[in-house]
């Protein structure tokens, strides 16, 4: 009896510094978070420094106070800072290798933030991939598809592949084909088309509206129209043109040919 009792009190003293161990864990984890928010809420109310910044800096600084809490945490176990240093100096080599997918993502991290291919509320595509950056941090980013579908992009394949930015401009070019019958007045049409244009307030007048006839097809005389508006009124203005070229067309009397059959009927 009295063995079990001296055993029970040899393991009181860990029992005690697991329990530190977990409030110092649990408590720096919800600490780090919140100071990693604070940062990211005081850089994005900064107007001369953009949102990706912000949630670089939040993300980086989140992790160096994770680190600085396990060092905490394994000194409560009797692990000097020191010897854990030299713990890692050992296992370095090891941890690279088997990190090494996570610390290109790192390293890649920090030229997306340097070079700044894209920022926070951005449309891109990378990699064949599109969607709005949602979040750029240490290691991914995150994209957000126009259905709401959340979409992780480590880094690392972020810089290496090809990045198309459709928001880095504050104009966009809008190309329009329409095709014609050829029995019908190219010049009539191309004033309908360019008509429309210009009674739209979302094109811009500088460069001012282009429309030529682009192509001799099989089945129709190809008219192209060619519109500068704001990056952000792209798709609006493209799904307006559409219609609105389809419904002027019908009132002029100018048609748009189309695959059809015609049936033929026989005697007898």
């Amino acid at each position: 009896m009295e063995t079990m009792y001296l055993q029970a009190g040899a393991m009181w003293p860990l029992v005690l510094s697991g329990i530190k161990a977990l409030l110092v864990l649990v408590l720096g984890w919800i600490a780090a978070g919140a100071i990693a928010s604070a940062i990211r809420a005081r850089i994005n109310k900064t107007p001369q420094i953009d949102e990706t910044l912000g949630s670089f800096a939040a993300s980086m600084v989140r992790w160096v106070l994770l680190a600085i809490v396990l060092v905490a945490v394994l000194g409560i176990f009797g692990i000097e800072a020191t010897s854990l240093v030299a713990m890692l100096g050992a296992a370095t080599l090891a941890i690279g290798l088997a990190l090494q997918g996570t610390l290109s993502n790192l390293a890649a991290g920090f030229m997306l933030l340097l070079f700044r291919p894209y920022k926070l509320g951005q449309f891109v595509d990378i990699g064949g991939t599109s969607g709005t950056v949602k979040d750029l941090n240490l290691f991914f980013t995150e994209l957000v598809t126009a259905d709401n579908v959340q979409i992780i992009v480590p880094n690392g394949a972020a810089w290496g592949a090809i990045i198309t930015n459709f928001s880095a401009h504050d104009t966009r070019r809008l190309d329009l084909t329409y095709g014609i019958d050829y029995g019908d007045d190219m010049e009539k049409a191309k004033a309908v088309i360019l008509r429309l244009a210009e009674a739209d307030s979302r094109v811009l007048p500088n460069p001012e509206p282009w429309v030529r006839v682009t192509n001799l097809g099989d089945s129709s005389v190809d008219i192209t129209t060619r519109l500068w508006c704001k990056a952000s009124d792209y798709w609006e203005l493209k799904w307006a043109m559409i219609q609105g070229v389809k419904e002027a067309f019908d009132a002029e009397g100018i048609s748009i040919p189309y695959p059809h059959s015609v049936e033929i009927q026989k005697d007898g």
